[in-house]
């Protein structure tokens, strides 16, 4: 068993990594693989043989009085051993086996190992001193040694018959987390399935699971959308206008002319046309207050603004030699037969005089004037010039 350096679990022999925690298994102890032979131990050499040394005779230990010591018994101290004389008979250079072979011609031994000579008697050692009599010296510190982590038993059998390592292809077993050969995870997490392209907008792109409110969010959602389909129903014509008016601000103009126009009374030489010549030199001269002008047109169009240049020229000094208006209503008709009143003030001063509109499918405008200044006999009230403008 191979026991995990991190967390303690206990692995199989061939693991190098762990299981459970995928760590490797490399800094742990190395088991002993079998089938390795284990190395010879060398022969020691033989001695050369050495004559028996005599024994020393023991004497007891005596004291620096000369007495001998108390509680001591004698000790056996071995004397040198002399040394051998030298044989001058002997030469070393001469090998005795091939002395032995000339003075023996006839006898041929049978071949073998050389005789192993003897070993030599040791020398008796002295019985060793008692420890307690001999000073203590200094001693280095005890290393501390980390406890060991305790191996779980594991069963003997670990054939890993589990599904192989998606990386690798090793067969681990079934209750393993990490492969036993590169630490890869076992356990590969389901990639979530694609979703619909409806999905991807907001706010519908948030990913939900099974029971964290969607059946809320949606009766939430069908309301509002009920809400406001209801509420363009009971507030459509306010919100239809508001609609129009931002177009209107954010859209161009143009100017639109007139098919046909009448008057309920005009002056003598000042025709109810030229109102709408597009010169400010003539204008539509009313006998009295109350007359009206009307305008018409061939196809309904967005009604934006209308500009009137009253009196009878954009001089200042031609301006106040005639009536000019001062106060007019416009009613606009639409398309559905529905007339539009609206009450404009005009300033006593030459120039034109711009009326913002916002009226959709506009068929006709009538101008009904209702105050002037500098009436007197002989004197019309003259309108110089109207325009119409419609969205672009």
């Amino acid at each position: 068993m191979r026991s995990c350096p991190a967390c303690g679990t206990a692995n199989g022999e061939s693991d190098d990594f762990c299981g459970n925690c995928g760590s490797y298994l490399g800094w742990s102890s190395e088991p002993v693989r079998p089938g390795r032979a284990r190395e010879p131990e060398p022969v020691p050499e033989p001695e050369p043989e050495s004559p028996p040394k005599p024994e020393a005779a023991l004497e007891p230990a005596r004291e620096p009085g000369g007495n001998p010591a108390a509680g001591s018994e004698p000790e056996s101290v071995p004397e040198p051993a002399p040394e051998p004389a030298a044989n001058p008979a002997v030469n070393p250079a001469v090998n005795p086996a091939a002395e032995a072979e000339a003075q023996a011609p006839e006898a041929a031994p049978a071949p073998g190992p050389p005789a192993r000579p003897e070993a030599p008697a040791r020398p008796e050692q002295p019985p060793e001193a008692d420890p307690a009599d001999e000073p203590i010296g200094a001693v280095q510190p005890g290393k501390p040694v980390a406890r060991r982590p305790v191996v779980r038993p594991v069963a003997a059998d670990e054939a890993p018959d589990g599904p192989p390592c998606p990386a690798c292809g090793t067969p681990n077993l079934p209750g393993r987390k990490f492969c036993r050969r590169c630490a890869a995870p076992l356990r590969v997490r389901e990639q979530p399935a694609a979703l619909p392209w409806w999905r991807t907008m907001w706010p519908f792109r948030r990913r939900v699971r099974g029971g964290s409110g969607r059946a809320l969010r949606r009766t939430l959602l069908v309301l509002a959308v009920a809400g406001l389909v209801l509420a363009g129903f009971l507030f459509f014509p306010l919100g239809r206008y508001v609609f129009e008016d931002v177009r209107d601000k954010l859209g161009g103009t143009a100017e639109i002319s007139p098919t046909g126009v009448t008057a309920s009374a005009a002056a003598p030489g000042h025709p109810a046309s030229a109102a709408i010549d597009g010169l400010t030199n003539k204008y539509w001269g009313a006998p009295a207050l109350g007359a009206s002008l009307t305008c018409s047109f061939g196809t309904p169009f967005r009604l934006v603004g209308i500009v009137v240049h009253t009196g009878v020229s954009k001089e200042p000094q031609e301006f106040r030699r005639g009536a000019r208006p001062t106060r007019a209503d416009l009613l606009v008709t639409t398309e559905d037969g529905k007339v539009h009143r609206k009450t404009v003030t005009f300033n006593d001063k030459p120039g034109k005089q711009t009326v913002r509109m916002g009226i959709s499918d506009v068929r006709s405008v009538e101008l009904v004037l209702r105050e002037a200044a500098g009436q007197g006999e002989g004197r019309p009230v003259a309108v110089g010039e109207v325009e119409f403008f419609r969205r672009t």
